[in-house]
């Protein structure tokens, strides 16, 4: 195949394969805006009372909140651990380091549910019990890789010679990383927070072993209520996760683009 043809053969296998991927997601929406009482596809009226119900809920809202608190503080923890061992890896001169990466990789690849157990059991095991301080420790220790690998890049893209030469005029290691490195891969750090957070956000397993009757993240909620309560609030509450992931994707996708331009 020539290389024209060869292009778009390629795009239209991205198409299809985005189009398999996209459109059971997006068949939530119309029956988050359906006017039946249960759900219903096609839908046979349009109505936004679903969202209304969600957004008046105090049931819905708080789990909301709770998720948002337990997103944030391991984000903010994630983030700033994640951002110690980049710099480690990157910068330093450390003995076994391919070994330290692939240990720091681990709770990407071991499943998710077996992470689960073994917290909830470690947990158990030093009464920590659970709640939002298990289940914070929990998403940290998900949002460190994919950080770690987002950090790793972002470093590697800037020029240690700029480090050095602050340090030549004087100043010490730390101002020169706060001065020189870190607005440099601001982008980069900005990226990994809102992988840290989707990560968070959107969890379940882990979140439904470590919750507590008090302490009940969104997910966690919706899986209640598709056992117990099967009605078309949940379709809502899907579509605002949608909304939020997906502005918080573009958000990621325009920072990159950014810091891309100005390197």
């Amino acid at each position: 195949m020539k290389p024209r043809q060869t292009g778009w053969f390629v795009k239209l296998c991205a198409f299809f394969a985005l189009t398999y991927l996209t459109v059971p997601i997006l068949v939530i929406i119309p029956l988050a805006i359906n006017s039946s009482d249960y759900l219903r596809f096609p839908p046979q009226g349009i109505s936004l009372r679903w969202f209304m119900t969600v957004l008046e809920s105090s049931a819905w809202m708080g789990s909301a909140a709770v998720s948002l608190q337990i997103a944030l503080t391991s984000t903010l923890l994630g983030v700033s651990l994640s951002m110690l061992a980049a710099v480690a890896l990157v910068r330093a001169r450390i003995r076994f380091k391919q070994a330290v990466y692939a240990l720091i990789l681990l709770p990407m690849i071991v499943p998710h549910i077996i992470s689960a157990i073994a917290m909830f059991f470690f947990f158990a095991d030093i009464q920590l019990g659970s709640g939002s301080l298990a289940i914070i420790i929990g998403h940290t220790v998900l949002a460190v890789p994919v950080s770690v690998i987002i950090l790793c890049a972002t470093l590697q893209g800037v020029d240690s010679r700029l480090e050095s030469a602050a340090l030549s005029l004087g100043a010490d290691r730390f101002t020169a990383f706060r001065r020189i490195t870190l607005p440099l891969i601001a982008p980069g750090i900005a990226s990994a927070a809102i992988f840290a957070f989707l990560s968070s956000f959107d969890e379940l397993v882990i979140a439904l072993f470590m919750a507590s009757p008090s302490t009940q993240t969104l997910p966690v909620r919706i899986w209640n209520a598709v056992l117990f309560q099967l009605d078309p609030t949940i379709a809502a509450v899907s579509t605002l996760l949608i909304l939020v992931s997906a502005l918080c994707l573009v958000a990621a996708n325009t920072l990159s683009m950014r810091f891309k331009a100005r390197m």
